[in-house]
């Protein structure tokens, strides 16, 4: 058997935290580890090395792009790939996170039942299979 994905999850709704853990782990079969703040991510990749993350764009304290400007300042962690979570999704809007290196955007609210699918897609498009 092969060892689950490790996706590490930043939200700092709890009740989003909930669906997506329910979706990410009971559905999609991944290893996960949600963060409630940039903060406390930045804190946990030191022991946690995801496959992929996914960052929430509207949080208080340290948003998703500040946050991931310091992902990217840490040597080990400047090739994870970053897919922002966000309500906000005008073209304008998705263009800016994908010019700042994130490597896909998922609209908020997802769709339970799809999340870890749509992940798996990112990750398979990511990895050239």
């Amino acid at each position: 058997m092969t060892e689950a994905l490790k996706v590490l999850y930043v939200e700092d709704e709890l009740d989003i935290q909930t669906i997506a853990r329910i979706s990410l782990e009971k559905i999609g079969g991944f290893n996960l580890s949600v963060c409630s703040s940039g903060k406390e991510a930045l804190n946990k990749l030191s022991d946690f090395a995801p496959d992929i993350i996914l960052l929430d764009v509207m949080m208080p304290e340290m948003d998703g792009v500040e946050t991931y400007q310091n992902l990217r300042q840490i040597p080990k962690c400047s090739d994870i790939p970053v897919v922002f979570m966000t309500a906000r999704v005008q073209a304008h809007e998705i263009k800016s996170y994908l010019d700042l290196g994130a490597i896909d955007v998922i609209a908020k609210p997802f769709s339970p039942m799809t999340l870890a699918d749509q992940v798996k897609t990112i990750l398979r498009k990511v990895n050239g299979v």
